[in-house]
């Protein structure tokens, strides 16, 4: 990537206690989901998979109790937001390939290079995507390949991620998949691409001087 200015969309997770979990979606059709995105089940069960690979890696990160305790502390929406970012996941790949967008492997490994560069490494890239975005090691290649299909879906729209063409590109796609939240989780807003009571922007700006988050 040749420009000084990247924007990255960035999948948000918090850690924090999980909230209880219904076994059920609303409509009893979908037994055991958390969501349902294009007739597909994202099940209770893969929702807190995410959520524990998160709180892993944080407890592997910060070995100490206290501090680990202060890091559950600061934030509270960890289930949710992470099911947000799961759909949000799949209302992506939806409108990037109704654009006809592809991320090959090498793409993603060059991204992913020229980050370590600028964070100071493999480890410190891995810690301050999962200190800030709540993204866990073995999760950081699939988020930067969102990344670069967000980009280059916004390039084949003739706009960027913070425009109101690529939003609704993301909104159709929403419609499209026809997504369905279990009400524990609140609602999914197509207009919006977003969960109703997302609390932090999914698209966030990074500078060339700034891509790596600062720890």
């Amino acid at each position: 990537m040749h420009r000084r200015r990247r924007t990255a969309l960035l999948l948000t997770a918090a850690i924090a206690a999980a909230a209880p979990l219904l076994t059920a979606c609303g409509n009893d059709a979908h037994p055991g989901a958390a969501a349902v995105v294009g007739g597909e089940r994202i099940t209770v069960s893969q929702l807190e998979n995410r959520v524990d690979e998160v709180r892993a890696a944080q407890r592997a990160a910060v070995p100490d109790e206290a501090q680990y305790q202060q890091a559950i502390a600061r934030t509270g929406s960890l289930t949710r937001d992470t099911l947000h970012s799961m759909v949000l996941d799949r209302v992506l790949e939806r409108a990037a390939a109704d654009a006809g967008v592809r991320v090959t492997p090498r793409e993603v490994q060059e991204m992913r290079s020229g980050l370590e560069q600028q964070a100071g490494g493999a480890e410190a890239l891995q810690t301050a995507w999962l200190q800030q975005y709540g993204i866990p090691p073995q999760r950081l290649d699939a988020n930067l390949r969102l990344q670069l299909q967000a980009q280059k879906l916004a390039q084949r729209l003739g706009t960027d991620t913070s425009r109101p063409e690529f939003w609704k590109a993301l909104s159709e796609a929403g419609k499209d998949l026809d997504v369905d939240l279990n009400p524990r989780y609140g609602s999914w807003d197509a207009e919006k691409s977003s969960r109703v009571d997302a609390r932090t922007p999914w698209v966030r700006d990074i500078t060339s001087a700034g891509t790596a988050p600062t720890l």
